[in-house]
């Protein structure tokens, strides 16, 4: 058996591949966008799209894209819980605005729809510099 703490994959907690945790978000549609901007942290809820090897997501104009324009350098974590399992992962990366009209016109053409009922004009595109991602057992804490 492998030692959970050194990520090993008998454990509670499995250390994924970057492959791995790529091929998770691509199954999701909701993470989370971090920012920071002076000393400042803000997280942002997004829908969002794995597409050849980037994410990205439509935003209103305001405290988002003003943040990310400030600060290119950006988190973004998705996780999933399910019975008894669950995985998180944690893109850090730079986040630019898509700016010409066949950047746009691209982005159009994914399945990349607003939740909220609100006119989001501006797509953004985050380039992944890292990405980790764990897997969860979950249970009951173990017996000294």
């Amino acid at each position: 058996m492998t030692n959970p703490a050194s990520g090993g994959t008998d454990g509670p907690v499995t250390e994924l591949t970057p492959e791995e945790s790529w091929e998770l978000l691509g199954g999701e549609r909701l993470g989370r966008l971090v920012v920071s901007v002076s000393d400042r942290i803000d997280v942002f809820p997004v829908n969002y799209v794995a597409h050849q090897g980037k994410l990205l997501f439509r935003t209103a104009e305001g405290t988002k894209l003003v943040g990310l324009t400030i600060q290119q350098q950006v988190a973004f974590e998705v996780d999933h819980v399910s019975e008894g399992l669950g995985w998180s992962v944690v893109v850090h990366g730079a986040a630019r605005r898509l700016q010409t009209s066949a950047e746009i016109a691209a982005a159009d053409e994914l399945p990349l729809q607003s939740w909220v009922p609100t006119p989001k004009y501006n797509y953004v595109e985050i380039t992944p510099k890292e990405i980790t991602g764990r897997r969860f057992a979950f249970g009951a804490e173990p017996q000294q």
